[in-house]
Protein backbone atom coordinates (compact mmCIF):
# COMPACT_ATOMS: atom_id res chain seq x y z
CA UNK A 1 0.00 0.00 0.00
CA UNK A 2 1.03 2.98 -0.65
CA UNK A 3 0.68 5.80 1.83
CA UNK A 4 2.63 9.08 0.50
CA UNK A 5 1.98 11.51 -2.63
CA UNK A 6 3.95 10.19 -5.44
CA UNK A 7 3.88 13.39 -7.12
CA UNK A 8 7.39 14.49 -6.69
CA UNK A 9 8.99 11.11 -6.77
CA UNK A 10 9.48 10.92 -10.19
CA UNK A 11 11.71 14.08 -10.23
CA UNK A 12 14.75 14.99 -12.36
CA UNK A 13 16.81 17.49 -10.73
CA UNK A 14 18.13 14.95 -7.92
CA UNK A 15 21.82 15.33 -6.98
CA UNK A 16 23.51 11.84 -6.71
CA UNK A 17 25.51 13.57 -3.69
CA UNK A 18 22.79 15.60 -1.87
CA UNK A 19 21.00 14.42 1.67
CA UNK A 20 18.13 14.71 2.41
CA UNK A 21 17.60 15.78 6.27
CA UNK A 22 13.89 15.01 7.37
CA UNK A 23 12.85 16.76 10.77
CA UNK A 24 8.78 16.44 11.46
CA UNK A 25 8.28 19.04 14.48
CA UNK A 26 5.62 20.62 16.63
CA UNK A 27 5.34 22.94 19.01
CA UNK A 28 9.56 22.05 19.33
CA UNK A 29 10.13 26.04 19.43
CA UNK A 30 12.24 25.52 22.21
CA UNK A 31 14.41 22.96 21.04
CA UNK A 32 14.46 23.33 16.93
CA UNK A 33 17.31 25.96 16.80
CA UNK A 34 19.81 23.85 18.11
CA UNK A 35 18.50 20.42 16.25
CA UNK A 36 19.48 22.61 12.95
CA UNK A 37 22.41 23.97 14.24
CA UNK A 38 24.01 20.34 14.97
CA UNK A 39 22.50 19.51 11.09
CA UNK A 40 24.10 22.62 9.32
CA UNK A 41 27.50 21.97 11.15
CA UNK A 42 27.91 18.53 9.65
CA UNK A 43 31.28 17.97 7.50
CA UNK A 44 29.19 16.56 5.23
CA UNK A 45 27.79 20.31 3.60
CA UNK A 46 25.52 18.79 0.43
CA UNK A 47 22.07 19.02 2.45
CA UNK A 48 18.64 19.36 1.76
CA UNK A 49 17.11 20.37 5.04
CA UNK A 50 13.36 20.00 5.03
CA UNK A 51 11.82 20.77 8.18
CA UNK A 52 8.09 19.46 8.25
CA UNK A 53 5.67 21.62 10.42
CA UNK A 54 3.09 19.77 12.09
CA UNK A 55 0.52 22.27 12.48
CA UNK A 56 2.22 24.03 15.93
CA UNK A 57 0.80 26.59 17.79
CA UNK A 58 4.39 27.95 19.47
CA UNK A 59 6.80 30.15 17.49
CA UNK A 60 8.59 26.60 15.83
CA UNK A 61 7.96 28.29 12.78
CA UNK A 62 9.15 31.79 13.08
CA UNK A 63 12.48 29.77 14.25
CA UNK A 64 12.78 27.60 10.93
CA UNK A 65 11.91 30.61 8.93
CA UNK A 66 14.42 32.54 10.39
CA UNK A 67 17.23 30.28 10.30
CA UNK A 68 15.93 29.07 6.49
CA UNK A 69 16.68 32.83 5.80
CA UNK A 70 20.14 32.87 6.53
CA UNK A 71 20.92 29.05 4.86
CA UNK A 72 19.53 28.40 1.74
CA UNK A 73 19.59 24.96 2.68
CA UNK A 74 16.62 24.60 5.04
CA UNK A 75 13.19 24.43 3.72
CA UNK A 76 10.15 24.77 5.44
CA UNK A 77 7.16 22.42 4.57
CA UNK A 78 3.46 22.11 6.23
CA UNK A 79 1.65 19.62 7.45
CA UNK A 80 -1.82 19.98 8.72
CA UNK A 81 -2.75 17.16 9.62
CA UNK A 82 -0.22 16.83 12.26
CA UNK A 83 0.29 13.24 11.98
CA UNK A 84 4.19 12.44 12.18
CA UNK A 85 3.76 9.49 9.38
CA UNK A 86 2.23 12.37 7.22
CA UNK A 87 5.10 14.87 7.78
CA UNK A 88 8.01 11.70 7.01
CA UNK A 89 5.76 11.25 3.83
CA UNK A 90 5.38 15.07 2.92
CA UNK A 91 9.27 15.35 3.56
CA UNK A 92 9.90 11.64 1.38
CA UNK A 93 7.50 13.20 -1.60
CA UNK A 94 10.20 15.96 -1.77
CA UNK A 95 13.37 14.73 -1.62
CA UNK A 96 15.29 15.31 -3.90
CA UNK A 97 18.65 13.15 -3.12
CA UNK A 98 19.24 9.63 -2.66
CA UNK A 99 19.66 9.48 0.81
CA UNK A 100 17.16 10.47 3.89
CA UNK A 101 18.35 10.85 7.08
CA UNK A 102 15.76 11.53 9.61
CA UNK A 103 16.59 13.22 12.81
CA UNK A 104 14.14 14.47 15.81
CA UNK A 105 13.10 17.95 16.82
CA UNK A 106 14.12 17.66 20.19
CA UNK A 107 17.35 15.82 19.22
CA UNK A 108 20.96 16.70 18.16
CA UNK A 109 23.72 15.23 16.55
CA UNK A 110 27.70 15.18 16.16
CA UNK A 111 28.98 16.61 12.52
CA UNK A 112 29.82 13.38 11.21
CA UNK A 113 26.22 11.96 11.91
CA UNK A 114 25.43 12.17 8.10
CA UNK A 115 28.84 11.16 6.49
CA UNK A 116 28.56 7.94 8.52
CA UNK A 117 25.00 7.21 7.73
CA UNK A 118 25.67 7.72 4.12
CA UNK A 119 29.00 6.06 3.62
CA UNK A 120 26.79 3.14 5.11
CA UNK A 121 24.27 3.25 3.05
CA UNK A 122 26.06 4.14 0.04
CA UNK A 123 27.77 0.42 0.31
CA UNK A 124 24.02 -1.03 -0.76
CA UNK A 125 24.50 -3.19 1.97
CA UNK A 126 22.16 -2.05 3.81
CA UNK A 127 18.33 -0.90 4.05
CA UNK A 128 18.24 1.26 6.67
CA UNK A 129 21.00 2.36 9.22
CA UNK A 130 20.10 4.21 12.84
CA UNK A 131 22.39 5.03 16.56
CA UNK A 132 22.12 5.17 19.52
CA UNK A 133 19.84 7.30 21.09
CA UNK A 134 20.89 9.03 24.27
CA UNK A 135 18.80 10.67 26.65
CA UNK A 136 19.42 13.75 28.24
CA UNK A 137 18.03 15.38 31.59
CA UNK A 138 17.23 18.59 32.00
CA UNK A 139 15.10 18.40 35.59
CA UNK A 140 16.37 16.07 38.60
CA UNK A 141 13.44 13.14 37.13
CA UNK A 142 14.70 14.10 33.28
CA UNK A 143 18.39 12.91 34.35
CA UNK A 144 16.50 9.60 36.18
CA UNK A 145 14.23 9.07 33.21
CA UNK A 146 17.42 9.23 30.73
CA UNK A 147 19.21 7.32 32.96
CA UNK A 148 16.35 4.49 33.15
CA UNK A 149 15.63 4.60 29.42
CA UNK A 150 19.41 3.19 29.27
CA UNK A 151 19.07 0.39 31.08
CA UNK A 152 17.93 -3.53 29.89
CA UNK A 153 15.58 -3.22 33.30
CA UNK A 154 13.75 -0.48 31.74
CA UNK A 155 13.98 -1.07 27.82
CA UNK A 156 14.37 -4.54 27.60
CA UNK A 157 16.70 -5.73 24.70
CA UNK A 158 16.29 -2.64 22.42
CA UNK A 159 20.05 -1.97 21.51
CA UNK A 160 19.93 1.55 20.44
CA UNK A 161 19.38 2.91 23.80
CA UNK A 162 22.78 1.21 25.11
CA UNK A 163 24.52 -0.88 22.69
CA UNK A 164 28.19 0.20 22.30
CA UNK A 165 29.20 -2.91 19.03
CA UNK A 166 27.91 -2.20 15.28
CA UNK A 167 25.17 -5.34 14.82
CA UNK A 168 21.98 -5.98 12.64
CA UNK A 169 19.00 -5.15 14.83
CA UNK A 170 14.97 -5.09 14.25
CA UNK A 171 14.58 -1.46 14.67
CA UNK A 172 16.59 1.32 14.06
CA UNK A 173 15.53 5.07 15.44
CA UNK A 174 15.32 7.90 13.54
CA UNK A 175 16.30 5.98 10.65
CA UNK A 176 18.48 7.07 7.71
CA UNK A 177 17.49 4.92 4.28
CA UNK A 178 18.12 5.28 0.34
CA UNK A 179 15.11 7.46 -0.82
CA UNK A 180 14.31 5.03 -4.18
CA UNK A 181 13.82 2.44 -0.95
CA UNK A 182 11.29 4.34 0.88
CA UNK A 183 9.39 4.95 -1.89
CA UNK A 184 9.59 1.22 -3.29
CA UNK A 185 8.05 0.50 -0.04
CA UNK A 186 4.87 2.81 0.38
CA UNK A 187 6.32 5.36 2.90
CA UNK A 188 5.30 5.34 6.25
CA UNK A 189 1.69 4.39 7.46
CA UNK A 190 -0.22 7.16 7.90
CA UNK A 191 -2.98 5.17 9.91
CA UNK A 192 -0.31 4.59 12.81
CA UNK A 193 0.07 7.87 15.20
CA UNK A 194 3.22 6.05 17.38
CA UNK A 195 4.82 3.13 16.32
CA UNK A 196 4.88 4.05 12.41
CA UNK A 197 9.24 3.85 12.51
CA UNK A 198 9.03 0.23 13.86
CA UNK A 199 5.82 -0.42 11.40
CA UNK A 200 8.10 0.82 9.17
CA UNK A 201 11.58 -0.97 9.64
CA UNK A 202 9.21 -4.78 9.81
CA UNK A 203 8.09 -3.93 6.26
CA UNK A 204 11.83 -3.28 5.60
CA UNK A 205 13.19 -6.44 6.95
CA UNK A 206 10.24 -8.57 5.73
CA UNK A 207 11.55 -6.99 2.17
CA UNK A 208 14.69 -8.95 2.68
CA UNK A 209 16.74 -5.52 3.41
CA UNK A 210 19.04 -5.68 6.80
CA UNK A 211 19.06 -2.65 9.04
CA UNK A 212 22.33 -1.85 10.80
CA UNK A 213 23.14 -0.17 14.39
CA UNK A 214 26.12 1.82 14.62
CA UNK A 215 27.26 3.33 18.08
CA UNK A 216 28.63 6.20 16.45
CA UNK A 217 25.53 7.57 15.08
CA UNK A 218 24.62 9.28 18.58
CA UNK A 219 21.78 11.21 18.70
CA UNK A 220 21.30 13.39 21.86
CA UNK A 221 17.53 12.96 22.22
CA UNK A 222 15.60 15.61 25.28
CA UNK A 223 13.74 12.16 26.68
CA UNK A 224 10.44 13.10 28.91
CA UNK A 225 11.78 15.76 32.04
CA UNK A 226 9.25 14.21 34.51
CA UNK A 227 7.89 10.38 35.39
CA UNK A 228 4.13 11.11 34.79
CA UNK A 229 5.29 12.70 31.12
CA UNK A 230 6.93 9.24 31.27
CA UNK A 231 3.56 7.31 31.88
CA UNK A 232 2.26 9.21 29.27
CA UNK A 233 4.80 8.54 26.46
CA UNK A 234 4.91 5.17 27.10
CA UNK A 235 1.31 4.44 27.51
CA UNK A 236 0.77 5.41 23.91
CA UNK A 237 3.79 3.26 23.03
CA UNK A 238 1.96 0.51 24.66
CA UNK A 239 -1.52 1.61 22.66
CA UNK A 240 0.57 1.80 19.25
CA UNK A 241 2.23 -1.61 19.75
CA UNK A 242 -1.22 -3.08 19.47
CA UNK A 243 -2.38 -1.26 15.96
CA UNK A 244 1.26 -2.47 14.67
CA UNK A 245 0.79 -5.91 15.63
CA UNK A 246 -2.99 -6.11 14.72
CA UNK A 247 -1.36 -5.08 11.27
CA UNK A 248 1.40 -7.20 11.52
CA UNK A 249 0.84 -10.50 13.88
CA UNK A 250 4.65 -11.87 12.65
CA UNK A 251 6.31 -8.75 14.44
CA UNK A 252 4.91 -9.15 17.95
CA UNK A 253 7.54 -10.94 20.69
CA UNK A 254 7.38 -12.39 23.33
CA UNK A 255 9.01 -9.34 24.97
CA UNK A 256 6.08 -7.21 24.32
CA UNK A 257 3.64 -8.77 26.04
CA UNK A 258 6.18 -8.64 29.12
CA UNK A 259 4.54 -5.34 30.46
CA UNK A 260 1.24 -6.06 30.00
CA UNK A 261 1.54 -9.55 31.61
CA UNK A 262 3.08 -7.71 34.66
CA UNK A 263 0.26 -5.57 35.08
CA UNK A 264 -2.29 -8.39 35.04
CA UNK A 265 -0.13 -9.88 37.47
CA UNK A 266 -0.34 -6.60 39.49
CA UNK A 267 -4.27 -6.68 39.24
CA UNK A 268 -4.65 -9.82 40.30
CA UNK A 269 -2.07 -9.45 43.34
CA UNK A 270 -4.10 -6.59 44.18
CA UNK A 271 -7.64 -8.81 43.92
CA UNK A 272 -5.68 -11.39 46.39
CA UNK A 273 -4.41 -8.82 48.89
CA UNK A 274 -8.79 -7.78 48.54
CA UNK A 275 -10.31 -11.12 49.28
CA UNK A 276 -7.31 -11.71 52.07
CA UNK A 277 -4.81 -13.55 50.55
CA UNK A 278 -1.49 -11.79 50.91
CA UNK A 279 0.72 -14.62 50.80
CA UNK A 280 -0.54 -14.73 47.16
CA UNK A 281 -0.37 -11.08 45.95
CA UNK A 282 3.20 -11.52 48.01
CA UNK A 283 4.30 -13.88 45.54
CA UNK A 284 3.02 -12.32 42.39
CA UNK A 285 4.64 -9.29 43.24
CA UNK A 286 7.98 -10.12 44.80
CA UNK A 287 10.19 -10.95 41.83
CA UNK A 288 9.40 -7.97 39.96
CA UNK A 289 9.82 -5.75 43.31
CA UNK A 290 13.29 -7.68 43.53
CA UNK A 291 14.51 -6.96 39.92
CA UNK A 292 13.09 -3.07 40.80
CA UNK A 293 15.50 -3.03 43.56
CA UNK A 294 18.21 -4.39 41.77
CA UNK A 295 17.94 -2.31 38.88
CA UNK A 296 17.82 0.80 40.41
CA UNK A 297 20.73 0.03 42.70
CA UNK A 298 23.00 -0.63 39.88
CA UNK A 299 21.21 2.44 37.63
CA UNK A 300 21.89 5.01 40.41
CA UNK A 301 25.77 4.38 40.34
CA UNK A 302 25.51 6.09 36.83
CA UNK A 303 23.73 9.45 38.31
CA UNK A 304 25.36 11.90 40.54
CA UNK A 305 23.28 13.46 42.41
CA UNK A 306 20.76 11.85 44.91
CA UNK A 307 18.16 14.23 43.53
CA UNK A 308 17.89 12.01 40.72
CA UNK A 309 18.53 8.54 42.23
CA UNK A 310 14.78 9.49 43.43
CA UNK A 311 13.18 9.29 41.20
CA UNK A 312 14.88 5.99 39.38
CA UNK A 313 11.84 3.64 40.71
CA UNK A 314 8.96 5.57 39.56
CA UNK A 315 10.71 6.05 36.21
CA UNK A 316 11.28 2.34 35.62
CA UNK A 317 7.31 1.64 36.80
CA UNK A 318 6.34 4.29 34.70
CA UNK A 319 8.04 2.65 31.61
CA UNK A 320 6.49 -0.81 32.37
CA UNK A 321 3.11 0.19 33.71
CA UNK A 322 3.04 2.90 30.98
CA UNK A 323 3.27 0.06 28.52
CA UNK A 324 1.32 -2.54 30.15
CA UNK A 325 -1.63 -0.14 30.97
CA UNK A 326 -1.49 1.22 27.13
CA UNK A 327 -1.16 -2.38 25.53
CA UNK A 328 -4.16 -3.52 27.47
CA UNK A 329 -6.71 -0.32 26.73
CA UNK A 330 -5.20 -0.36 23.31
CA UNK A 331 -6.54 -4.07 22.71
CA UNK A 332 -10.14 -3.02 24.56
CA UNK A 333 -10.26 0.02 21.66
CA UNK A 334 -9.37 -2.37 19.07
CA UNK A 335 -11.48 -5.27 19.95
CA UNK A 336 -14.70 -2.43 20.64
CA UNK A 337 -13.69 -0.61 16.91
CA UNK A 338 -13.99 -4.08 15.25
CA UNK A 339 -17.23 -5.09 17.19
CA UNK A 340 -19.19 -1.87 16.21
CA UNK A 341 -17.57 -2.40 12.49
CA UNK A 342 -19.51 -5.78 12.56
CA UNK A 343 -22.48 -4.37 13.84
CA UNK A 344 -22.72 -1.49 11.74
Amino acid sequence: MTYFATAASDRQDRDPDLVTVVIPARNEEASIASCLTSVLAQKYQNLQVIVVDGASTDGTVAVVTAIAQQDSRVELLHNPAAVIPVSLNIALAAARGPWLVRIDAHATVPNDYVGIAVEHLSSGRWGGVGGRKDGIGRTDAGRAVAAAMSSPFGVGNSTYHYGTEQRSVEHIPFGAYPVALARQMGGWDERLRVNQDFEFDYRLREAGHVLLFDPRLVIGWECRQSVRALFQQYKRYGQGKVRVAALHPASLRARHLAAPVLVASWAVAGAALLRGRPCVAATLLAPYLAGLVAATTKTAGTLDDAAARRHLPGAFVAMHAGWGIGAWAGLYRLATERVRAQLS
